[in-house]
């Protein structure tokens, strides 16, 4: 059976059962038909005093193009645990129409590991990327009315950093012209999971909060060179307006009925690959346990969901796992490419010992990443059907003796929360033991010093490099005293490095910064690496192509 067969076999629960299991109320939610709702902030207050549930990290190595089961993964450990008899959520990002059309295809898990309506989720869900889209865009127009009607401000045109926006990948708007003649200027549009707009609904703890924050964004600067606010253009009310139903989190369930939270969806190698602060704050007040996945590897996701996510929330992990597969172990050991469409080779998926040795170095970096910041660490070997067990068990082991509290082979694709009822059981020894966290740096840290210190410490960078637009901006951020923001690092996720072709565990290498942008509103400062682009292309033959309606029975066919 395909993903969307598989979910659509499953007899879903109606949402307010699943809601009930985290004792939510049926005034504190709004049903989007009979399998998905809009959870109130009106819980928050209610349960202000409940104890917070234990909070548990799923990251991973660098991952192959094609993925290898960290949404899985957490959906799987979240069944496991409900399986143990704990009260459990899963908190996941909404996937992005970019991936849907493009190159990985859906978000919502695989197998029997799956969040449903899978392709409610996978397409418009409750319409939260729709609304950032418009929210981002009433600015970009209110923006160009405000040049075309005079430019009271003195708004410099050749200094407007505030782009628009859109939710599938189209290279070609990239750089755009704006206008015509005289009038006219340089733009250029970021996928809306880039949008700092997303960023802020994610990072957001209120409706106020998120208001003061679209006030915040910072637009360009004036012809003198003062810096000029979305607040100043008197949109950021209507903004918020746009945004008011899309900060609420929206509750679906898992195929074995565990609820699942999924909710803003930043990507994790351009933004800070987080799903939102709020859905996690009302899961870890309704349940003992909390599963949350960051984007792609802990280089890019781990790291900034414990230095820009938790240091804003205040709320502490108590665990992390690090998903593995071998194949992509291999991968980092030179044992075959991969590429899209293609079949894999079979130093990928038979035994290859000396690739898998080689290729370990990668994972090892990523347990560090996470022991860095003081958190006890889980691996997760998420096993395909024709793995080799000796292959899987001496990775088990040699994870333990690199660092890892314990390793467990999870088979949760498969089988379900069944098959991830070990790695649940070590997760749960796992936040039985003393969480040290800490945050990698100190935002009073000058700005070089933080990128430094992420490249080296999370990369393995031996330098960095500034271009001269990075050491301008960051100039410019010391003269507007943003200089104490957390880093947003935008890099490729399939490589430690900034070189996806660049595997395993690379050293000696030096990270260049391209430029460094300014969220204000979001609260973050980005340090572009060369090589990366805030609006995706499609490949050569995009997952669109598969997608469409059986004419027979008007159901939605090739999603996955």
């Amino acid at each position: 059976m395909t993903d969307i067969e598989i979910n659509r076999s499953v007899k879903a629960r109606p949402i307010q059962d699943v809601a009930d299991q985290l004792g939510i109320q049926a005034n504190e939610l709004f049903p989007y038909g009979k399998l998905k709702a809009k959870v109130s902030l009106d819980v928050l207050e209610r349960l202000h005093a409940a104890p917070l549930g234990k909070y548990v990290l799923v990251t991973a190595i660098n991952p192959t193009p094609l993925g290898e089961g960290k949404t899985t993964t957490s959906i799987g450990l979240a069944m496991g645990l409900s399986r143990l008899g704990h009260r459990t959520a899963v908190t996941l990002r909404q996937p992005s129409l970019g991936p849907v059309f493009g190159i990985k295809g859906g978000g919502t898990g695989g197998g029997r590991a799956q969040v449903l309506p899978m392709e409610d989720i996978n397409l418009h869900l409750t319409g939260d990327a729709h609304a950032v889209s418009a929210s981002h865009n009433l600015l970009s127009a209110f923006v160009d009315n405000h040049l075309f009607h005079g430019n009271k401000l003195q708004v410099d045109l050749n200094r407007i950093t505030w782009p628009r926006t859109l939710g599938v990948s189209d290279r070609a708007l990239r750089q755009i012209s704006l206008g015509e003649g005289a009038a006219g200027r340089r733009g250029q549009f970021v996928i809306t999971e880039a949008s700092e707009v997303m960023a802020m609904l994610a990072l957001a703890s209120s409706q106020a909060d998120l208001r003061h924050r679209l006030g915040q964004i910072l637009v360009g600067f004036t012809v003198d060179g003062k810096p000029v606010r979305a607040e100043e253009f008197g949109c950021a009310g209507s903004m918020a307006v746009l945004l008011r139903e899309a900060l609420l989190p929206n509750l679906v369930q898992t195929l074995e009925g565990t609820p699942a939270f999924v909710h803003t969806g930043p990507f994790g190698n351009i933004a800070h690959g987080n799903c939102s602060i709020l859905s996690d704050a009302i899961a870890l007040r309704c349940a003992d346990y909390v599963v949350t996945e960051a984007g792609f590897g802990s280089d890019l996701g781990a790291e900034k969901f414990f230095n820009i996510k938790c240091r804003l929330s205040g709320i502490k992990p108590a665990a992390a796992v690090v998903v593995a597969t071998l194949r992509a172990l291999k991968l980092h050991g030179g044992g075959g490419t991969v590429k899209v469409g293609a079949t894999l080779p079979v130093g990928l998926t038979g035994p290859n010992q000396e690739a898998l040795v080689k290729g370990f170095a990668n994972l090892e970096q990523h347990i560090a990443n996470v022991k860095a910041h003081g958190v006890p660490v889980v691996v997760a070997v998420n096993a395909f059907v024709d793995d080799s067990v000796a292959e899987l068990e001496w990775v088990r082991k040699r994870a333990r003796e690199v660092g890892a509290l314990d390793a467990a082979v999870s088979t949760h694709w498969a089988d379900g929360g069944k098959g991830a009822e070990e790695l649940a059981k070590t997760v749960v020894r796992a936040t039985e033991t003393t969480s040290m966290f800490k945050h990698l740096y100190d935002v009073g840290w000058p700005i070089k010093k933080k990128i430094h210190t992420i490249a080296t410490q999370m990369y393995g960078a031996s330098a960095v490099s500034f271009d001269a637009q990075a050491e301008r901006d960051i100039e410019v951020v010391q003269q507007l005293r943003l200089d104490q923001l957390p880093i947003c690092m935008a890099k490729t996720p399939l490589s430690l490095s900034h070189d996806p072709g660049l595997k395993g565990r690379p050293s000696e290498f030096t990270l260049p910064i391209k430029e460094v942008r300014i969220l204000a509103g979001a609260g973050f400062l980005t340090a572009v690496c060369s090589g990366i682009q805030l609006m995706p292309g499609l490949p050569k033959n995009p997952a669109g192509e598969r997608i469409g309606i059986d004419p027979g029975t008007g159901e939605i066919v090739g999603l996955s």
